[in-house]
């Protein structure tokens, strides 16, 4: 089998453990990377949402299944567009298997022990909005690229803290470098974050099926809770935007969603609860459309600081 994947220790870790889970499945399977070089990968130079955010991590990496250059392709399931309107004919979002930390790291110091006016590096909008929110003496500057790019701005770019995913530490045994993991009630994590989704093609039953072998039914439903908060907002991850679902072993679910401005003046919080037999991505969506249209959501969209970024 052959596996698409991005260039990056990070990805080349997730599609080796993708990898032993389809082995372990099915003894005696051949698994081979496809790796695959992406816009966002390229672009360095440039923060996320300034590329336009939703599919920069995974088109030429789906690019690669639908030309067969590969069966398969793994994401980490942050990078997929949860827009329908934006969704890759031909492919289907197959397996995603057992959730990492969904979790955010601060790498540094810890938030409280951040000096007044000390300076924190984040690419991500989501997170600079509800550090701002809790800390308004923060500054903020982007960062981009590996895991070891980022670390490295501890000692290289004059800044007090890092912001990087709890998970992508621990896979790449770093987690000895978070001075905190922030809690999930204080920063709302980003849409599966912690999680990866696994592509193929949609006529591919076969495949298909040995895929739906190491799906992690409760990290999917999760995963689709969130997801269909996204979609709900029509926008991708150039929004301040998280979303976190825990999900019990009966299938029962408590999801937590936010909106915000991106300077942090406005912050909107949401929760609702899901059952077994519950469709979690229609009840994200549900929940978005609510926050959208009683809670607020649509005036902050319209706010100028929800789309462009302060000076």
């Amino acid at each position: 089998m052959r596996l698409a994947t991005r260039g990056s220790p990070l990805a080349r870790w997730q599609t080796d453990h993708v990898a032993a889970l389809l082995r372990a499945a099915r003894p005696g399977l051949v698994v081979e990377p496809v790796v695959v070089s992406t816009l966002g990968d390229r672009r360095l130079d440039q923060d996320i949402w300034q590329l336009g955010g939703a599919g920069v991590f995974v088109k030429e990496v789906q690019a690669a299944v639908l030309e067969d250059r590969a069966d398969a392709a793994v994401h980490s399931a942050k990078d997929l567009p949860s827009n329908p309107a934006l969704a890759t004919p031909g492919l289907v979002l197959a397996a995603v298997p057992q959730r990492g930390d969904p979790r955010d790291a601060l790498v540094g110091r810890p938030l409280a022990d951040l000096p007044p006016g000390a300076r924190v590096a984040t690419g991500s909008t989501r997170r600079r909005a509800q550090l701002a929110d809790l800390r308004p003496d923060l500054t903020f500057t982007g960062l981009r690229g590996s895991i070891a790019t980022r670390l490295a701005a501890m000692t290289d770019g004059g800044v007090a803290a890092v912001v990087v995913a709890a998970a992508a530490l621990e896979r790449l045994d770093r987690l000895d470098a978070a001075a905190e993991v922030l809690d999930p009630a204080v920063v709302v994590p980003q849409i599966g974050q912690g999680a990866l989704a696994v592509e193929c093609r949609e006529g591919d039953g076969d495949l298909r099926a040995l895929l739906a072998s190491i799906e992690h039914n409760p990290s999917r439903r999760a995963v689709d809770a969130e997801r269909g908060f996204l979609a709900s907002l029509g926008g991708g991850c150039e929004l301040p935007a998280g979303a976190h679902a825990v999900v019990d072993g009966d299938g029962r679910a408590r999801l937590t969603a936010l909106l915000a401005t991106l300077d942090g003046r406005l912050v909107l919080r949401t929760t609702t609860t899901f059952g077994p037999d519950d469709d979690p991505g229609a009840d994200g969506f549900s929940l978005g459309e609510a926050l959208l249209e009683h809670g607020g959501g649509r005036a902050l969209l319209a706010d100028e600081g929800a789309v462009t970024l302060p000076a």
